[in-house]
């Protein structure tokens, strides 16, 4: 077994190639050469992306060693939540864990897609679950339709507001065709909300230049309301209003207000915020705060979480490129699979998520990320990252 550590830092986990019983696929200087079937990942760290690499590379993994210092030993059940859903989702898949949990192989099978639903874990929300699949569900067998159920606006994950404004405008530019209907919303810690996601297939995912810098233009957002006053959001909304309006013109927040059965089974509220560049070349940039049934108990004033959202909103602005930390992730990972030709993003500073979307794409699908940082805006520098994608098919789409 050879074992390589993937980086330096100290927030991503070591990869062992495990190539024990491989077949020899070449000689090199009298020696016979491997291809590594398994990645050994010590820990569950970026658990989700590390499965959908497996999935769509059609390589093994292991988590080994989880959790296994503290008191909750093993998988959480959030992750075994997921795993659940990696299963309906596929054919063939297999997925092995050992008595105490600390121990994960997954061997991947072929992403069927078609009509899915599920049960989220009420630990995370539904964006959990939502966000690998914007990667995944490009390469399925048939076209996807999941109904999520649980948690629709989590602080722990992104919420189904920003999927709709933002995650799905950015599938867009690879030229996928995707969609999310919220049915009913669900505040922690009993949920209650319901989410459909709908994506049609590809046969290669395009490539994107997404550099054209730009300047925000206009704000949108939504706020919402489950089991409690719409007055608590309406004050919200007014005093990020307040701010943003001081800054440019064009601010608009709608009040989304859900009744009986729609507003899930506990009460709270939010505020989802937007900011748009007049850049063709750019997706929105968000932030959203959720005010659940704890933070109510400890009586936050709703005017401090307008100001909140604004605030953070502004420094997200400050700090981002043409798409937003929270979008790191799956736009490196759909450049790093898209056809075999040049993609370029502008992104702010790299974030935990991004970086390791670089390594993943390195360590499955042979892509290597470049960088060329940008100072035209000294007080927000950004960086340009290019890459040459796989070309990765999806063989299960017939040709056009």
């Amino acid at each position: 077994k050879a074992t390589v550590s993937v980086l330096n830092c100290g927030c991503h986990p070591t990869v062992h190639h495990d190539t024990h019983g491989a077949p020899p696929v070449g000689v090199v200087d009298g020696q016979p050469v491997t291809m590594s079937r398994a990645y050994t990942v010590q820990g569950t760290g970026f658990f989700r992306h590390h499965i959908v690499c497996a999935l769509l590379s059609g390589k093994q993994i292991i988590f080994d060693n989880i959790r296994t210092d503290g008191e909750e030993v093993g998988l959480k059940e959030y992750e075994v939540n997921f795993l659940r859903l990696v299963d309906r989702i596929t054919n063939g898949s297999g997925i092995e864990i050992n008595e105490t949990g600390t121990r994960v192989k997954v061997r991947p099978g072929v992403v069927v897609g078609g009509t899915v639903a599920h049960a989220c874990s009420l630990a995370r929300g539904i964006g959990y679950c939502l966000e690998p699949l914007l990667v995944l569900a490009p390469f399925a067998k048939k076209a996807m339709e999941v109904t999520l159920t649980g948690i629709t606006n989590s602080g722990l994950d992104i919420g189904v507001d920003t999927f709709r404004t933002v995650s799905i405008p950015l599938l867009r530019h690879f030229k996928i065709e995707a969609a999310i209907r919220i049915k009913k919303r669900g505040i922690a810690p009993t949920g209650g909300g319901e989410v459909v996601f709908t994506a049609q297939t590809v046969r290669k995912v395009e490539s994107i230049d997404l550099t054209e810098p730009g300047k925000i233009k206009r704000v949108r957002g939504v706020g919402f309301t489950c089991r409690t006053s719409p007055d608590l959001v309406n004050r919200a909304i007014s005093t990020a209003k307040g701010l943003l309006l001081k800054l440019l013109p064009d601010v608009f927040i709608a009040a989304d207000t859900f009744t009986g059965d729609d507003a899930g089974r506990s009460p709270g509220y939010g505020l989802t915020l937007v900011a748009e560049s007049t850049s063709a070349g750019a997706c929105g940039l968000s932030e959203e705060i959720i005010c659940d049934k704890s933070a109510m108990e400890k009586q936050v004033n709703a005017e401090d979480v307008g100001l909140a959202a604004a605030k953070l909103l502004l420094d997200h602005v400050k700090l981002s490129g043409n798409v937003d930390a929270h979008h790191q992730m799956t736009a490196l990972l759909l450049m790093a699979t898209s056809k075999e030709e040049v993609s370029k993003v502008r992104l702010g500073p790299l974030t935990a998520a991004g970086d390791v979307a670089c390594n993943l794409a390195r360590e499955f699908f042979g892509v290597t990320f470049t960088s060329k940082r940008d100072d035209t805006y000294a007080f927000s520098p950004t960086t340009i990252y290019t890459c040459v994608g796989c070309s990765l098919t999806n063989v299960s789409k017939k040709s056009a």
